[in-house]
């Protein structure tokens, strides 16, 4: 039916198709295919190129531009200097956050909870079950502040309609759910004034969000302090002559205890003496 046959023994297939370049015959159908001689080994030894900004800094080029410089730039609203991290954002041309992200957290800020949701679901999180928390979270703050301010049939409308059709933390629902019972007991526990109150609990959220969402989109706070303490106890752990407290420890030089750091000399002697 128009198959040929292929008589030829395997041992001296192979070793034809050896010799021969790319492995193909002249004749292969395949030959189209653009295969250079040496293609599969400068496929296992070429570095994977990651999407994005993969621009790279320092001498081993394993730092990501973007993400030092985001790093940086949260380092700095953390400590209060606002200007300067939003000029280090415009001349750099690294945002913190993309747009989406600064309109969610700002809505977190001012308590605007329907609006956050529906930001969250806009943001493309592929983890579903992170997304589920994170509503659940914005939806448990609403819940506590409708109750603050005494409204009560809309607190349970949002446990009700919002909350429980999450389907997750059903402990956390009921216990929800008891304190609208006796609302004011509940409410005595706050201080007397709320308003700064139900700042400090967003705050408190935020930081639950930093746990629940990928560092890529939200940087945790107090990024850049974990990696240099991170950096400063590897280096006191490698010292092989450590001798020093902690609070001897720079930043502006590499750790090391020399030699003369250990002890030579004696400071007290004590003497036994059999009457």
């Amino acid at each position: 039916m128009g198959v040929v046959e292929d008589t030829e023994p395997p041992l001296k297939r192979a070793k034809r198709l050896a010799d021969e370049p790319n492995g193909f015959s002249a004749n292969s159908s395949v030959r189209g295919s653009s295969v250079n001689s040496n293609s599969l080994g400068d496929l296992m030894a070429r570095p994977l190129t990651s999407q994005g900004d993969d621009e790279t800094i320092g001498s081993k080029g394993v730092i990501r531009k973007s993400e030092f410089v985001r790093i940086i730039t949260r380092a700095l609203y953390s400590l209060g200097y606002d200007k300067t991290g939003a000029m280090l954002e415009e001349e750099s041309g690294i945002s913190l956050h993309n747009s989406t992200i600064k309109l969610f957290l700002q809505q977190v800020k001012d308590g605007k909870w329907d609006q956050s949701v529906k930001t969250l679901h806009r943001i493309g999180f592929p983890d579903e079950k992170a997304v589920k928390a994170a509503s659940f979270l914005l939806l448990e703050q609403k819940f506590l502040e409708l109750l603050k301010v005494e409204k009560i049939a809309d607190a349970l409308r949002t446990l009700r309609n919002e909350m429980a059709p999450l389907r997750i933390n059903t402990k956390r629902v009921h216990e929800l759910a008891s304190s609208l019972i006796s609302p004011s007991s509940f409410i005595s526990h706050t201080t007397s004034t709320p308003g700064k109150e139900s700042v400090n609990s967003r705050s408190k959220v935020l930081e639950e969000l930093q746990t629940l969402l990928p560092a890529s989109v939200i940087i945790p706070e107090k990024r850049l302090e974990c990696l240099v303490e991170n950096s400063l106890h590897i280096q006191r752990d490698s010292c092989v002559f450590h001798n020093t407290l902690d609070s001897d420890l720079s930043l502006y030089s590499d750790h090391q205890c020399g030699k003369h750091q250990i002890p030579s000399q004696t400071a007290q002697v004590r003497l036994n003496t059999l009457l």
